[in-house]
Order: structure tokens, then C-alpha cells, then sequence
């Protein structure tokens, strides 16, 4: 075979990564092709962004390889045709092509690693149902497959999705280590190049459930370069700007973070993937002050299947709709079950339910998630965990207790480069000091956030910063106050506010907290030192969050 012949041409720029060049020259030679060349011309088709003939290349090779007498392989290429259609959402058409592919293997009595790879539709069922032992089961039985039979890309694939059911059950240690393993047969060449793609995305997503801030920005950086060192690559750029976007907004780099997820949206338009995309272009804006470009973000993320939360529950607290956000923020958590995707909600969770005036619940969320954050501890997990602990002792008057959390939850923040997120807590920081009496404390905690604010352009918590009532409190904490110094019952307070006794009960007890005070005569005497006994009190803006 000559230098110049297609299939020569096609398999030398195969072997260096060239797909558009493997796919024009093995395309052009198609008739003349064996079924390990089909292979190829599937491959480099994907790589390409042409499903349609990946899939067709894919059911040649089957046709071939079946025809040789090696229904393993025929059985492993009727998965690749499976695989392109679950990829781009046509669960059907899928199905259909794994279910061939299993009487091929049935048909001829043969067990191979093509078994293995056939259980992995299910085990991700399984996954995305909530059914984490049957997915650990599952990706066990492809552990077993692949050993057995030696073959290098299965093992690494097979242990992929047993690390993301273990970090889905919350044994996130065990499940990162896997992961790991996984990178290294990446870095050894054991993994073909579509498996590459989808090992880096499915194990930062995995890190990013585990809150392993470090393992998703170094995969994050490594899936870059893989993608960058392959110019023809169509798949998987777009998952890698959602996640390059998401790292940036973590690490406060929020105009390239918003640049990269509107990119993202527009590569991956119509695709399964853009829901999350859009989602955290929703975050983006909300985090800047954009709140009708947030909402249409999370309305089309919804529209394509993916839940917006809790990213608009959080919207409707910023825009001082607490009720709707605290209905909504339940509904999901009551709707959620493994434990990696209750820790992704149950800070927003505590965060509502305070604002709501719901202590009890935000202790019981404060609870759970101080149980998972033990179970699992990564720096970003324990920083949110106490953070949370923080703010409902602060909320429930306990501005002592509340320090060590806040200021322990601030340091692993700092240690984390997490700007945004530190300075949240520093608010909280200072509004104990504020209640303990330190003023200049205080006012130095709330001046630091404020700069970091500004510099972050995060609009909603610096005007929060800017028009937060005295002590602290919300609109509906200062109306409350405001009826206590006039002499009001709780009874009186509920009619006049048309909220039922025991939610008032709440805003008082919260009011008693904040204030460091321990009666209704003492805050009518704090609410005539500060202005806020007067007619003009309700005039404060909504400001829910810390």
C-alpha cells in the first residue's frame, strides 16, 4: 500500500488525531473498507459531529465484523451506534441498537467485554433515577467483565461509573479515588478518544457533585488542553466551556465565566447539555443584578428538561418573593434523594427558610447537611456546612455561637481562592459582631464584603449591603418591629400583616436574636433608637438573604 493510497492516508491522520482528515480520506475509500477500518471512519465521524454517519459507519463495521465470525465486536459496535443516539437525546433509537446488539451476542452464545459495555445504558438509569445500588451493582458487573477480559478502555469506562454512584450515595473518598484511577489511564493511552471526551466530562461533573473544588479545576484544565490539542474535535467543547465557566464563576472571574457559558449555550444549542449551560447563565445574571435575563435563562433551561433550582429560588428571594422562593426550594428537596444532590440544595434550602422566618426547618436542613459534609469532607463542602450552622445561630440569637462557624467557614473559603462566597460569609461575620455590641468590627466585616462586591460587580448583595435596616433585618422583620414598639400583640401583628400567629411568633423570636435583645420592651427601645418605630419603617427594601 502507497503513501497515497486514501486508507493509508486515513489511518496515519487516525493515529495523529487528525479526525477531519481520517474522516475525508477513509470516507473516500469506503467501499474498499474492512470492519476495524469502519471503525475508524466511525470514530472520526463522531469527532466531527457527524452523528449520522458515525451511526451508519458504526452499522457497517457491525455488518462486518458479524460477518467474520466475531459477534463480540459486531455486539461493541452495535453500543458506538447506541451510544451516538443516547448522546444526542433519541432514547429510542438507542434502545433499539443496544437491544440488537444483544442478540447478536445472545445468538451466538459468546460472553465478551461488549456485555460489559451493554449494562452500562441501564447502571446510568439507574444513576439518574436516584437508584444508586443498582447502579453500583451494575457498573460492578462491567468491573468484572472488563477485568476478566483484560480490555484496558472498558476497565477505565467501568470504573468511571462506579466512582460517580459512589460519589451520588455519598461515599464521596472512595468514589474520587476511582476517578483518579480513571485520569491515569487517560494519561497512559488506555482510553479511545471518544471515552476520553466523555471520562474528563462525566468526572468533573462527578467532582463538582463531591464539591472537589481542585479535581474539577485541574480536569476542567486538562479537558481544555485535550480539546485545544484537536482542532477538528466537535464534541464535548461545549461541555468544556460550561464547565471552564463554572471554575471562573467559583474563582469570581465573572465576565470571562458569563463569556464562556453564552459561548457554551450557542455551541450546544438544541442538546441535551445546553440545560445545564443555560442554568448557570442564569446563575451569572442573577449574581450581577440581571434579573430579567436570569429568568429567561432558567425558563428555557426548564423548557429543556433541565430543573432551574436552585438557582430560581434564589431569584425569587433577591427579588423579595420569599414565599414563592421558600415553596419552590421545599418542593425540590422533597423531590430530591441522593445525598451529592440534597448538598447542591440544602444550602439555598437554609438560606430561604431563614428569610422565611421557617427556623425549625432550616435547623433540620442545617442538620443534614452538617451530616453529609462529615460523611464526605471536601474544603467547599465543610465551608458551606458551616456557613449554614452560622447563620441559623446568628438567626436564632446565638451571635456567640455563631462566630467560630462563620469565621472557620470564612477561612476554608479564603484557602479555596472563592471570593464571592468569602464575602458572603464576612457579612454574616459582621452582623454578629454588630450584634454582640463590636461595632468597628462589624463595620470592618461588612467594608471588606463591600469591596469585594463592587470589584465582582455583585449588584443585589452590595445594594443589600447599602440599605439593610439597622440589626439586620428583612421588610417583613422591620414591619414586625415596627408593630411590636406600637404596642401590638402577636395576634394584633398577624392581623395587621395577614400572616397567622405562629409565623409572627418566628419573626419576633428572630427579631429577639438579631437584636441581642430579650423582650418586646427592649425592642421597642432599640426600634425608638434607631427610627424604626416610626410610619415610614415598612419603606425598607427587601433584602431576605445575609
Amino acid at each position: 500500500m502507497t503513501g497515497g493510497d486514501p486508507i493509508h492516508r486515513g489511518r496515519d491522520a487516525f493515529a495523529r488525531r487528525r479526525w477531519a482528515d481520517a474522516w475525508a480520506h477513509l470516507s473516500g475509500a469506503r467501499a474498499n473498507l474492512g470492519p476495524d477500518d469502519l471503525e475508524m471512519l466511525a470514530t472520526a465521524a463522531y469527532l466531527t459531529g457527524r452523528d449520522d454517519d458515525s451511526a451508519d459507519a458504526w452499522t457497517c463495521a457491525l455488518a462486518g465484523h458479524a460477518a467474520a465470525g466475531q459477534p463480540d465486536r459486531a455486539a461493541f459496535c452495535g453500543f458506538r451506534a447506541g451510544l451516538v443516539y443516547l448522546h444526542r437525546g433519541e432514547a429510542a433509537r438507542a434502545g433499539g441498537w443496544f437491544g440488537r446488539a444483544r442478540r447478536l451476542l445472545d445468538a451466538a452464545g459468546q460472553d465478551g467485554v461488549a456485555r460489559g459495555y451493554l449494562l452500562v445504558p441501564e447502571a446510568l438509569r439507574g444513576l439518574a433515577a436516584g437508584d444508586v445500588e443498582a447502579a453500583r451493582r451494575l457498573f460492578g458487573e462491567f468491573t468484572a467483565v472488563a477485568d476478566r477480559f483484560g480490555d484496558r478502555n472498558a476497565m477505565a469506562m467501568a470504573r468511571l461509573g462506579t466512582g460517580q454512584a459512589l460519589i451520588a450515595g455519598g461515599d464521596t473518598g472512595a468514589g474520587l479515588a476511582l476517578l483518579d484511577e480513571v485520569m491515569v489511564a487517560i494519561g497512559a493511552g488506555e482510553v479511545s478518544p471518544i471515552d476520553v471526551g466523555i471520562a474528563y466530562c462525566a468526572a468533573v461533573l462527578a467532582c463538582q457533585h463531591a464539591f472537589d473544588l481542585r479535581r474539577a479545576q485541574e480536569w476542567t484544565a486538562a479537558l481544555g488542553r485535550w480539546c485545544a490539542g484537536q482542532p477538528d474535535l466537535v464534541p464535548y467543547r461545549g461541555q468544556c466551556l460550561v464547565h471552564r465557566a463554572e471554575v471562573m464563576q467559583w474563582r469570581g472571574d465573572w465576565p470571562d465565566a458569563l463569556r464562556e457559558a453564552t459561548h457554551a449555550c450557542r455551541h450546544l444549542e438544541r442538546q441535551p447539555a445546553s440545560g445545564p449551560a443555560l442554568a448557570l447563565l442564569g446563575d451569572l445574571h442573577r449574581l450581577r443584578g440581571s434579573f430579567g435575563a436570569a429568568e429567561a435563562a432558567y425558563r428555557d433551561a426548564g423548557r429543556l428538561g433541565h430543573e432551574p433550582q436552585p438557582g430560581l429560588a434564589l431569584l425569587r428571594l433577591a427579588q423579595g418573593r420569599v414565599s414563592d422562593a421558600y415553596a419552590a426550594i421545599r418542593r425540590v428537596l422533597c423531590e430530591t434523594g441522593l445525598p451529592a444532590l440534597r448538598a447542591r440544595v440544602l444550602p439555598a434550602y437554609v438560606e430561604i427558610a431563614l428569610s422565611a422566618g421557617e427556623t425549625p426547618t432550616a435547623g433540620t436542613a442545617v442538620e443534614e447537611l452538617g451530616r453529609i459534609a462529615a460523611a464526605g469532607p471536601t474544603p467547599l463542602l465543610t465551608a458551606l456546612a458551616g456557613r449554614a450552622r452560622g447563620h441559623l445561630l446568628l438567626a436564632t440569637g446565638d451571635a456567640t455561637g455563631a462566630l467560630p462557624c462563620l469565621r472557620e467557614s470564612w477561612r476554608y473559603w479564603h484557602n479555596l481562592t472563592v471570593p464571592y462566597e468569602a464575602a458572603r460569609t464576612r457579612v454574616l461575620i459582621g452582623r454578629s459582631c454588630a450584634a454582640l455590641g463590636d461595632a468597628d468590627s462589624a463595620a470592618m466585616e461588612l467594608d471588606a464584603a463591600r469591596r469585594v462586591f463592587r470589584q465582582l460587580g455583585a449588584a443585589p448583595d452590595l445594594a443589600g449591603l447599602e440599605t439593610r435596616a439597622p440589626g439586620g433585618l428583612t421588610r417583613r422583620e422591620t414591619e414586625v418591629l415596627r408593630l411590636v414598639a406600637a404596642g401590638l400583640t402577636n395576634r394584633g401583628i398577624a392581623a395587621e400583616l395577614f400572616l397567622s400567629e405562629r409565623t409572627v411568633a418566628r419573626h419576633v423570636a428572630n427579631i429577639f436574636g438579631k437584636l441581642g435583645v430579650a423582650n418586646r420592651s427592649a425592642a421597642t427601645a432599640y426600634a425608638y433608637r434607631h427610627d424604626l418605630a416610626g410610619p415610614d419603617t415598612h419603606n425598607y427594601p427587601v433584602r431576605p438573604g445575609p
